[in-house]
């Protein structure tokens, strides 16, 4: 089964980094989060990518074209003929498509122009900012069982702040931490896909969680994998600082390779 991520977007809430390079290629631990969502998937067995390029595009191409030669040791013999030796094969089973999907194209319209590397397969979709805990072969097996159009990973992020019980006087007589349980269930990406999607696409200003996804829950075709472990997307400094330090810590969830 392909994998497609999206990867074109212009990452303008993190821009301290983003203004250099795709929001996908920012490095968590020195490798981009996108390398950790492929490691991901690769993780349970799908080693095919297609992915959707748009801001800084050249960027990824340029990752990916050099990713070999990154990942080994090797030898230049400039006395013999510039002759390289490689002393070791590190490289991934991965098979990568990279799409250039236009700079201002919105996600439906991503996902529609990649239409003919996905060609009549169900295939799973993903964002190329989060990093999720998620099994996503059980994730498959979901999908398949309900055989539905689409199926989204659906987690609960939770409130950022605390709630106070505040009386007239201004005395605070409750402190509570909100909790994760306490928020509502939001799209965490990680879906699978039947390829009847591309028919609810219509061009490039097509946003891709507006009607194509409203219209799959119109026609009861859009069901939620509940997902209670661990997910993190990247929108801010903040964040990516977070995922970082889980990385460093080497308690990071998502990394299970």
């Amino acid at each position: 089964m392909k994998v497609v991520i999206l990867a074109g977007g212009f990452g303008t809430r993190i821009s301290e980094e983003s203004h250099l390079k795709p929001k996908p290629m920012i490095e968590i631990g020195e490798q981009p989060i996108l390398w950790h969502i492929m490691k991901s998937y690769s993780y349970y067995g799908y080693n095919e990518f297609i992915i959707c390029c748009g801001y800084k595009s050249h960027s990824i191409k340029e990752y990916f074209a050099d990713y070999y030669l990154h990942r080994c040791d090797v030898t230049f013999d400039f006395a013999n003929a510039n002759e390289l030796t490689i002393h070791n094969n590190v490289a991934e089973p991965w098979k990568v498509t990279l799409v250039d999907t236009g700079l201002n194209t919105m996600t439906g319209g991503r996902v529609k122009r990649i239409e003919k590397y996905v060609e009549s397969e169900t295939f799973m979709l993903t964002y190329g900012d989060g990093v999720c805990d998620v099994n996503l072969n059980v994730l498959e097996e979901y999908h398949q069982k309900q055989d539905k159009i689409a199926t989204i990973t659906a987690i609960q992020p939770g409130g950022r702040f605390g709630i106070l019980d505040i009386e007239v006087d201004g005395v605070i007589t409750n402190f509570q931490e909100k909790k994760r349980e306490d928020g509502g269930w939001i799209n965490g990406g990680f879906m699978v896909l039947k390829p009847e999607i591309f028919k609810l696409i219509k061009d490039d200003e097509t946003i891709f969680e507006n009607f194509p996804l409203e219209e799959c829950a119109r026609r009861n075709e859009l069901v939620a994998y509940k997902h209670h472990g661990f997910w993190q997307c990247m929108d801010t400094l903040r964040e990516k600082k977070l995922l970082e330090e889980l990385v460093i810590t080497e308690k990071a969830p998502w990394i299970k390779w």
